[in-house]
């Protein structure tokens, strides 16, 4: 089975654990060989974006001593050969430019969204 994770809440979990769940769950089905690839929409494009640091992030008292590295999760998943796409109008709709994004990334438009869902045998949405 191939299955496309579409992700758009952005950043659930990662203040507990670091990780996207999503991007975790699908490194994790990847190893045991699974067949997946990843959609990122609406804020979670932003997974993306290089040069992030979110060292420092404190609530209140309590600093985050393991903060969240998305983009190097994203580029893990993709060094494992699971593609990456990004709707590029919610990229552009955020002020950022693809030459601001990691290396290996797929942009799709909004209009090609259905074409990229039928090559696939289920459509996961987080």
């Amino acid at each position: 089975m191939k299955a496309l994770q579409i992700v758009e809440t952005a950043y659930r979990a990662t203040l507990e654990e670091q990780d996207d769940t999503v991007l975790w769950l699908t490194h994790s089905m990847k190893g045991a060989g699974a067949d997946l690839a990843v959609l990122l929409r609406g804020n979670a494009v932003n997974y993306v974006v290089r040069g992030q640091d979110a060292s420092g992030l404190r609530f209140g008292q309590e600093a985050q001593t393991r903060p969240p590295r998305i983009p190097d999760d994203v580029a893990s998943l993709l060094a494992k050969g699971v593609p990456v796409f990004v709707v590029r109008e919610d990229f552009e709709e955020r002020g950022l430019d693809e030459k601001d994004a990691i290396e290996g990334v797929q942009f799709v438009a909004r209009r090609e969204l259905p074409e990229l869902f039928e090559r696939f045998d289920r459509v996961w949405h987080w």
